[in-house]
Order: structure tokens, then sequence, then C-alpha cells
């Protein structure tokens, strides 16, 4: 059975793992954006905190995905077998680059618009919400579009530990020395990242312009 005969027979079996495994970068990406953005707001208040934090989620980044997994399921609560443990684990992958670019965005705004702001009369609060928020947007959304093609492509690892996703078939596929199964598994992941760049590319265009 060739690809394409693969991906007729069993495209609602497809259909279904895509769906798990947009599913687990989705979540992982928005709990990523809960958690980075106020930690690089934070980071701008206490710049001096900035070198320790990023370098923590920098050293996540070189943690290789299936020791970080097998670290994951010997922990109580959090971790075990299932999605919760490759949720967290694509939270850790997914916070550098929400963390770095919320810090640079604001960071990067022009001193003098800041000192308008506060000639003006600004609070702190208010300088955040009105001024450095809004210019910073751009920036903190490229961070939150890197995360999420991020977390599709290492998504693909939870199969691993239970937790579906198009890894299912590349795992399977490994197994087996079937190359169709792997190719099942990495074409359709390969796809939803692209179309996941190029959906959120277009809105951080138009956000931009706005802003």
């Amino acid at each position: 059975m060739n690809f394409l005969q693969f991906m007729a027979g069993n495209y609602a079996d497809i259909l279904k793992h895509m769906g798990e495994h947009l599913l687990l970068a989705f979540l992982a990406t928005l709990i990523a954006a809960v958690i980075g953005i106020p930690t690089g707001i934070f980071l701008t208040r206490k710049p001096q905190w900035s070198g320790p934090v990023i370098g923590i989620a920098n050293v996540m980044q070189t943690i290789p995905s299936i020791a970080l997994l097998g670290f994951l399921l010997s922990l109580p609560f959090l971790g075990g077998i299932g999605a919760d443990s490759a949720i967290i684990a694509l939270v850790l992958y997914s916070l550098l680059p929400i963390i770095r670019n919320t810090y640079t965005g604001i960071v990067g705004i022009d001193p003098a618009v800041k000192e308008a702001g506060r000639g003006m009369g600004m609070t702190d609060r208010q300088l955040l919400l009105m001024l450095e928020m809004p210019l910073a947007s751009g920036v903190i959304f490229a961070g939150i579009r890197i995360a999420m093609v991020l977390s599709i492509g290492i998504a693909t690892i939870a199969a691993a530990i239970g937790a579906g996703g198009l890894g299912e078939f590349i795992f399977r596929g490994l197994s087996t020395v079937n190359n169709t199964l792997i190719l099942a598994g990495a074409i359709p992941a390969a796809l939803l990242a692209i179309v996941a760049d190029l959906i959120l590319g277009s809105i951080e265009k138009r956000w931009s312009r706005r802003t």
C-alpha cells in the first residue's frame, strides 16, 4: 500500500490524530502565554532578573524532549502517562520565545516615548497597558507564533507516553520499519505547522498595522 492509498483509506483516523495534535500544541501555547507574558513584563520592571530567568528558559530548550518526558513520567501529581506530561513538556519548550519577545518588545520601545507618557501623568500601570503593551504587541505575538509552531513540531513525541497525536503513526512506523506510516505522521504534522505559521503570520501583520 502506497502513501496516498493509506491516507485515503485512513483519513478518519488521521483527522482524529491531527485534532489531538493541534489541541496539545494549542493548550501548551496558551498556558505558556499566560505564564510567559507576565514573566516578561516582570523582567522589564526587574531587569536584574532577566539574565537568570531567560537563561533557565534557554536551558530548557537544550534538554532532549525524550529525556524531559522520561523525567516527567516519574513526577507525582504532575507527571505520569498521558496528555498532562506532554502539555507540561511543551509549555516548558514554549516559554523561551514568549518571555524573550515580551521582554525585548517592551525594553525596545523608544525611551522618549515612555518619558512622554510619564510627562502626561501616566502611572506605571497606565504606561504598561496604554503605551508599552500596544507598541510591543507585534513582537509579543511573534513570540506566541514561534511557540505555537515549535509546539506542533515537538508534539509528535507526545505519542511516546500515550498522549496521542500524529506521533502515533511515526512510532508505529518506526517499530515496524514502515515508511508509509512514518510519512502519515510526519507530513500532516509539517502541514499543520506551516498552516499555523501562515495564519498566525497573517494575524500578526494585521495587528501590527492596526497598532
